[in-house]
Formats: structure tokens, C-alpha cells, sequence
């Protein structure tokens, strides 16, 4: 009998946490290693935040609470949702978790049966597929082309639904690329969408308020209310305030699929941290100034990484609409043979030579679905960024 279960062999190792791992343990050891894997913002929780928060922990807020949130962080959520997207929802519709991940997570755990199918457009956030997998599903990879800026068409979305088709994950602004979707854009897949009532919507929207040169975010329930009951929508504070390690993330749909992922998180890990709830009802409600000032920072990275790669031999990167990630195709490199005489013959190969040569650590396009490319995240200073771009040049220039 063996002792490890066979689920756990539908799955792999996250590549993002891998890389980030790599390149720490490359610095522990002394090595000039410049990390562009993480996707984590460089600036600091704003300080009305961690306020909120330590005033928490001193009135005593510090005990086990209901098992998918507090009132006050529902009510908070609620208010957001109907704020900033036009979608009105009661706190029963609401469900907070320990991170964005775990919310997608319990919602497939809570659905999917063997034989339901799940579309995810590539390239994809890592996770997807293996959660998907791990619920007894078939994840459906549908690529998308740097051409059309990483954005699925309803073509491609019409041709992948079948009979078995239970969700469609939407990500926008997306990880990895940063490509957004416009209202048009969205509702030509939405259009797909209402003539298959069979297929549900999940929707990651984390990357929401990291936006630029004036694109518009909307999500699918926003775009097409006839989604309404048959849409899960997802987003957290991680990125947006700079909470990552807080571990917040929340989602609004029906009250039965609600119910579902509570009964799931209450055999899990009960309640997320009662003092990151109290934390996330300050950022929701307080102050949001600082997220267009924080933006700024954001599209001057966007635009020094992108002007940096595209100044690499071999290399062509697109413009994306938001998140803090750049995609670059390195189509002009395979087939050559790096300095170090590495045979550069797939992205992985790529990543690995540019790490071991140069000291830049990035997450190739392999770990996302779609090949040649490689993720770059610019959640960094503009020092940093400007030499690891510097670095790339001479890797490329360095190809034979």
C-alpha cells in the first residue's frame, strides 16, 4: 500500500515559489543574485493599515471568529463590490479566506467532480491547472498569442466549451502577462458565455487597481448581469495594499456556492487571521489616495523594463494594460548557445543560464503554459530593474 496519495501525483511544485526559493538561498550563499520571480509589491502596508490592525490586537481582537469572516469585513466587502464594480451583494454572498489562492481553491474542492472540465486561458497564474487537477477536474488550456496581446478571443473561447464544461477561470489584468481586458473586449466573451448556461464564471480579479494609461478594469458579472448567478468573483487585498504576507482574499456569488466553500474552509483552517480581517476593513474603507501614487511608481517600472528587454538582441516584449509583470517572448534566442555554453532550446533553459551567468532569477514561460517566454515581475526599485535589464542585454548579446 502506498503511502502518499495518488492525488498528490496530479500536481507540481509551484515554479514562481521555486524560483524565488533559488535565488535567496543563491544569495544566502553570497552570490549577486537579483530576484524579478516574486510577485509581491516592494512598498510597505500603508500605516493606517498596521494601525487598524495593532489597535486589534490591543482591544483583545484576537480569538476565533465566524468561519468565512467577520460581519465588519463582509459588510466592508459588500460595500467595495457595489462602490468600485456596480454589483450589489449581501454578506451571506461573501467569503473571506486565508489568501486569494485559498478562495479558488475551496470553490473547485466544493464543485468540481471527475470529468468537469475547467477552461484556462495561457499563458496562466500557475496554480490553476494543479488546483483544478487536485479536485478531480480536467484543466483545458486555451492559448493565447503575444499578436493579439495574450487576450482570448470567443472564437477560441466557443471552441473549447463542451457538455463538460463547469467554470471558465478569467484573470484580468492577467499574471503573467499584465494583459487587461477591455469592456468590449470582455463582453464579446461574456456574449460566448450567456449561450452556455451550463458554464460558470470564475473570475481573478486581484491585479483590479493596477492599471494604466487609462485602462478601464471591469469584471465579467459588471459587464454582463445575466452572469450575476452564475459567477464567483475573486480578488484580496495582497496586492493592491500591499498585503501579501497578511493573507487575505475574498470572493461574492451565490449564497449555496458560498455555503459550500464554508462548509469546505471549516474542515480546513476555520477562520483566516482575525486581526488580518480587522486590517482589511481599514483598507477597504479607509484611504485609497495612496493606490494612484503607487500606480505612478508602477508604470515607470512598466516602462523602463519594457524599453530594457526590447534593447535585448532576440528578445520582444510587449505592453501590458496593469498587474506588475511583463511577458517577453525570447523567440529569437532558442536554438543558440549561451556564453557559458548553455544550448538555449527552451525557456527553461533560458532562465537557468540567465541565472547562473548573469544573477537575474525569472520563472519561465514553461511554469505559465505558454513557450518561448519568461515572466518578469517589476514589483522592484528602479535601480534594480534598470541593472537586471542591463544584465539581460549582455546575456543576449552574449548568444551564439
Amino acid at each position: 500500500m502506498p503511502f502518499l496519495s495518488d492525488t498528490l501525483a496530479r500536481v507540481s511544485p509551484s515554479p514562481t515559489v521555486a524560483v524565488s526559493q533559488k535565488a535567496m538561498e543563491l544569495k544566502a550563499a553570497g552570490q549577486d543574485v537579483i530576484g524579478l520571480g516574486a510577485g509581491e509589491p516592494d512598498f510597505d502596508t500603508p500605516d493606517n493599515i498596521k494601525a487598524a490592525a495593532i489597535a486589534a490586537i490591543e482591544a483583545g481582537k484576537t480569538k476565533y471568529t465566524a468561519v468565512d469572516g467577520i460581519p465588519e469585513v463582509k459588510q466592508a466587502i459588500c460595500a467595495k463590490f457595489k462602490r468600485e464594480n456596480g454589483l450589489d451583494y449581501t454578506p451571506s454572498q461573501v467569503a473571506v479566506s486565508t489568501g486569494g489562492k485559498q478562495v479558488l481553491y475551496n470553490a473547485l474542492m466544493a464543485t468540481l467532480n471527475p470529468g468537469d472540465e475547467v477552461i484556462i486561458p495561457a499563458p496562466y497564474w500557475v496554480s490553476y491547472p494543479d488546483m483544478v487537477r487536485l479536485g478531480g477536474g480536467e484543466p483545458v488550456i486555451v492559448e493565447t498569442t503575444i499578436d493579439n496581446g495574450f487576450r482570448l478571443t470567443p472564437e477560441a473561447l466557443e471552441a473549447a466549451i463542451t457538455p463538460n464544461t463547469k467554470w471558465f477561470i478569467f484573470n484580468s489584468p492577467s499574471n503573467p502577462t499584465g494583459a487587461g481586458y477591455g469592456h468590449n473586449q470582455l463582453k464579446a466573451l461574456t456574449d460566448v458565455l450567456m449561450r452556455h448556461p451550463h458554464v460558470w464564471v470564475m473570475t481573478d480579479d486581484m491585479y483590479e487597481h493596477l492599471a494604466y494609461d487609462g485602462f478601464q478594469f471591469c469584471t465579467p458579472a459588471q459587464v454582463e448581469p445575466g452572469l450575476y448567478d452564475r459567477t464567483l468573483t475573486v480578488n484580496g487585498v495582497s496586492k493592491s495594499y500591499a498585503m501579501t504576507g497578511w493573507r487575505i482574499g475574498y470572493a461574492a456569488g451565490p449564497e449555496h456556492l458560498i455555503a459550500a466553500m464554508r462548509k469546505l474552509q471549516s474542515q480546513s483552517t476555520t477562520n483566516p487571521c482575525s486581526i488580518s480581517q480587522w486590517a482589511t476593513v481599514e483598507a477597504l474603507n479607509g484611504p485609497q489616495e495612496f493606490l494612484a501614487e503607487r500606480n505612478e511608481a508602477f508604470r515607470k517600472r512598466r516602462d523602463l523594463v519594457v524599453a530594457g528587454l526590447n534593447a535585448c538582441e532576440g528578445i520582444t516584449c510587449a505592453v501590458p494594460e496593469g498587474a506588475f509583470y511583463v511577458y517577453p517572448s525570447i523567440a529569437g534566442c532558442i536554438g543558440k548557445t549561451s556564453a557559458g555554453g548553455t544550448l538555449i532550446d527552451t525557456d527553461e533553459a533560458f532562465a537557468t543560464a540567465l541565472l547562473e551567468e548573469h544573477g537575474v532569477a525569472v520563472v519561465f514561460g514553461a511554469a505559465f503554459g505558454l513557450s518561448p517566454y519568461f515572466r518578469v515581475s517589476y514589483a522592484t526599485s528602479d535601480e534594480v530593474l534598470a541593472d537586471a535589464c542591463r544584465r539581460i542585454q549582455a546575456f543576449c548579446a552574449g548568444l551564439s
